[in-house]
């Protein structure tokens, strides 16, 4: 779970629903487009705050950066409907959401996908690449997470659908507590308002985003070489450890796509959290080589 280095948005940000043409959406948005739109898709049990310290140093580098939250995720709406939340209904949302954007200002877009966000970032890419000038993977990996990430996932999909028919804020309360229940003695201890918030963020969302999403993590075949034939410029990008995807699994698929590397010190799963500053900078130096002056 990624925890925002803060959780006030910077003085030139603004939250707003971004209105598309597979609904509303949750997002933060930063900056004029002079070299082009970000678009950044959060991770598995993450949303928009998680991309709140890229929002002011990517609009200084002068990129629009607009942070979603996804279908059923914090704070946009989403059915209880397991389907709704297939791979490729997210990826066609990526796609709409790219479409009401690229309609403000028409510039390039640059499509950031953070861990789940990757493989739904890239299934969206798989299914329309026009759209963007450019794909980062960000903490996203080949196929499917660890072995022992699996493990863990599959206990959570197991525990919400034993909750099948209660309410999604008992049922989400309820997991909560339980995995709470479950942190080592010495864990850190977060501040008051980070664990409210977190806590917030969690009940917010469906169970069944959840539920379906984890699904995908486990089960998600490698589409490397599908992705390596399309022609948009890539980057990979990671902390220096990774429990979901093994970093040198992400450098092979660096390798295998053609695509920039960039492993960010001082960060684990979530660089754009850990160390926005310098994630923030390598995005902006990758998206420089393609962006208008």
């Amino acid at each position: 779970m990624s925890k925002p280095p803060r959780l006030t948005l910077p003085p030139a940000a603004r939250a707003y629903r971004l209105t598309t043409s597979r609904g509303a959406f949750a997002v933060h948005e930063a900056g004029e487009p002079l070299r082009g739109t970000a678009l950044l898709v959060p991770g598995y049990t993450g949303s928009k705050e998680d991309f709140i310290g890229l929002l002011e140093p990517l609009a200084d580098a002068g990129f629009r950066v607009v942070a979603v939250d996804g279908r059923g995720q914090h704070e946009s709406p989403g059915p209880r409907e397991e389907s709704a939340y297939a791979l490729e209904e997210l990826a066609g949302d990526v796609l709409a959401q790219a479409a009401a954007v690229s309609g403000v200002d028409g510039g390039p877009i640059h499509l950031v996908g953070h861990s789940l966000g990757g493989l739904i970032a890239r299934a969206a890419v798989l299914r329309d690449h026009t759209p963007f000038a450019s794909l980062t993977l960000m903490s996203s990996g080949p196929a499917a997470i660890s072995e022992a990430q699996q493990e863990r996932t599959k206990l959570l999909v197991a525990a919400l659908e034993s909750l099948r028919g209660v309410p999604p804020v008992e049922c989400m309360s309820v997991v909560w507590a339980a995995m709470r229940a479950q942190d080592p003695v010495d864990a850190p201890v977060d501040g008051p308002e980070l664990t409210e918030f977190l806590r917030g963020r969690w009940v917010a969302t469906e169970p069944e985003q959840l539920i379906a999403a984890g699904r995908v993590l486990m089960s998600e075949p490698d589409r490397v070489a599908e992705l390596a034939v399309v022609p948009l410029r890539m980057l990979v990008l990671s902390g220096v450890v990774d429990d979901a995807w093994p970093v040198p699994l992400m450098d092979s698929m660096a390798e295998r796509l053609g695509a920039s590397r960039v492993i960010v010190k001082g960060a684990e799963h979530s660089p754009n959290a850990e160390n926005p500053q310098v994630t923030a900078d390598a995005l902006a130096d990758f998206w420089s080589a393609a962006a208008p002056e």
